[in-house]
């Protein structure tokens, strides 16, 4: 069948124009887009046959005013054809993707060469929104340099409108996310700079509307977030910029906002900025200013009470050496079933790491308050425990004395106890018999025998009724009986040997001591 036989109506009454033979070609290769399934790669003929009628299509230009309708007509036909084969796939892959993304472009292409055509409103501001799109699906598939190319040449179709002149909602809102997707664009290509000055350019078309105030505040958060995120000291500058500006955007949102919901809107985005302004704050090690948030958050009506308050508010109090204070804002957490378990540890061990020896019972306490509250898992016992306990080998001292005691308290608690039952935790289990029993060694290696002996006996907790740990258990009662043959209490030691024998059955002290040499542990020397 011939090109001409397939051709529709309206294409053989322009056979005479120039670029007929393109346009029944372009027809031809639209019509074989039309008859892909949503899996059917796009052959490379086909992206190559469509290159070829661009190029030959742009230098036959200018064309007459019913060839270029015709053109618009085939680029619609195409984009929609895209836009099927989008809705319709079911697997999505990039390679997919991309082949509709250059599909797409072609679609964009037509309308641009095509240009003005009388009877089309606004056509710039169409074709402007083609390539807008086209470069939205380039940005997610990560090819940011022709998603660039894409904006900068939707950027140059609207570069002839005046702002002040535009009625149309749509038209604002295009101008608007153009310039906010070319700043997004830039940032992600590293080019922060031009970000920066793109996103400043989106001020200029905010048009009085609460809910472009709150779409660019929420993109110079976004930016600021990100520069925050990297944890870098230099650049929290840069980070406090970018949030004092969604900030301030927010702000004077309020003040010509109309509707109910788009207040609320505004008030929690002015709040949540306010907050990652106080984690900035905190990151560059200025305390006072993380306070000052702080305050004007909670004496505000909306967000004062967000879970994350009190954890900023604990750490700057930490910084400024504020204990006391530190401390009303951790207990506050454990009644605040907002602030998820892991969370309450981190706070739990950065106190303790910032109070020392003196914070090891209020460490202790949040914890077991925080078991009251609700379910929390072994592993997180085992966190505060070893936090508490501090690295094996550090040595003893009055302070290591103090943790110890706290953490023996902490682990003998039938609740914390019964976080460790069952084969589930075998692995957290095994571990804080580790760390005990570290502990009780390093105490014992001290001749502080008093305290290596509740501290073996709190890891005896943490060994499981079974034959294969039957050694461990064995093993456990001979370094007790050492420890308290070192403390004089020969009663006590002959009971723990005598358990000790029972259990693993071996008959003579000399056997044990061997076993307890090979551990390096060795006999009390009075």
């Amino acid at each position: 069948m011939k090109i001409a036989e397939i051709s529709s109506p309206e294409l053989r009454q322009h056979l005479k124009e120039p670029q007929s033979h393109l346009l029944l070609e372009l027809q031809s290769s639209i019509q074989q887009c039309e008859q892909l399934s949503p899996e059917t790669p796009i052959p490379e003929t086909l992206s190559t046959n469509f290159r070829a009628l661009i190029s030959q299509l742009a230098s036959d230009s200018p064309c007459s005013n019913s060839t270029k309708l015709q053109i618009w007509k085939l680029s619609y036909r195409l984009w929609n054809t895209c836009v099927d084969l989008s809705n319709a796939a079911t697997i999505r892959s990039s390679a997919a993707s991309e082949d509709r993304a250059h599909l797409r472009q072609v679609a964009a292409d037509l309308l641009y060469i095509a240009g003005e055509v009388s009877g089309v409103p606004s056509p710039a501001t169409k074709c402007a929104s083609f390539y807008y799109k086209t470069g939205l699906i380039w940005h997610d598939l990560r090819r940011f340099d022709l998603a660039s190319c894409c904006f900068e040449r939707a950027t140059d179709l609207t570069a002839k409108i005046e702002i002040d002149e535009i009625g149309d909602t749509g038209e604002r809102k295009l101008l608007l996310d153009l310039n906010i997707a070319r700043s997004r664009t830039a940032w992600e290509a590293s080019d922060k700079n031009l970000a920066v000055t793109l996103l400043n350019r989106t001020k200029n078309l905010l048009f009085g509307c609460a809910e472009n105030y709150i779409i660019v505040a929420s993109q110079y958060l976004a930016f600021g977030k990100s520069v925050l995120a990297k944890n870098e000291v230099s650049e929290i500058n840069e980070a406090l910029n970018l949030m004092n500006e969604a900030l301030d955007l927010s702000e004077k949102g309020l003040r010509i906002v109309r509707k109910p919901g788009e207040t609320l809107a505004l008030k929690e985005l002015r709040s949540k900025t306010l907050r990652f302004v106080a984690a900035s704050h905190l990151q560059a090690g200025e305390f006072e200013s993380v306070l000052k948030c702080i305050r004007v958050l909670r004496d505000g009506c909306l967000g004062g009470h967000h879970p994350s308050l009190a954890v900023l508010a604990m750490k700057a109090w930490l910084g400024l050496q504020r204990y006391g204070e530190a401390e009303k804002e951790l207990r506050s957490m454990v009644v605040n079933k907002e602030i998820p378990e892991g969370v309450l540890v981190s706070a739990v061990e950065a106190y303790f790491q910032a109070a020392g020896v003196s914070g090891a019972e209020t460490a202790k306490s949040v914890f077991l308050g925080l078991l009251e509250r609700c379910h929390v898992s072994a592993c997180s016992a085992v966190r505060v425990v070893h936090r508490v306990v501090g690295e094996a080998g550090e040595g003893c001292s009055d302070g290591s004395r103090v943790r110890a005691k706290v953490v023996a308290e902490l682990v003998s608690d039938e609740r914390v106890v019964a976080l460790f039952a069952g084969d589930g935790v075998a692995k957290e289990r095994t571990t804080m018999h580790a760390i005990l029993w570290n502990c009780a060694a390093d105490h014992f290696r001290a001749k502080d025998y008093g305290t290596s002996a509740e501290m073996f006996e709190k890891s005896m907790l943490y060994l499981p009724y079974d034959i294969e740990k039957r050694i461990l258990r064995a093993k456990g009662f001979r370094v007790l009986c050492l420890c308290h043959l070192g403390l004089s209490q020969l009663d006590r030691a002959e009971e723990y040997i005598n358990e000790a024998e029972k259990v693993s059955c071996i008959t003579t002290t000399r056997r044990g001591v061997h076993l307890l040499e090979q551990e390096d542990i060795h006999l009390p020397t009075s």
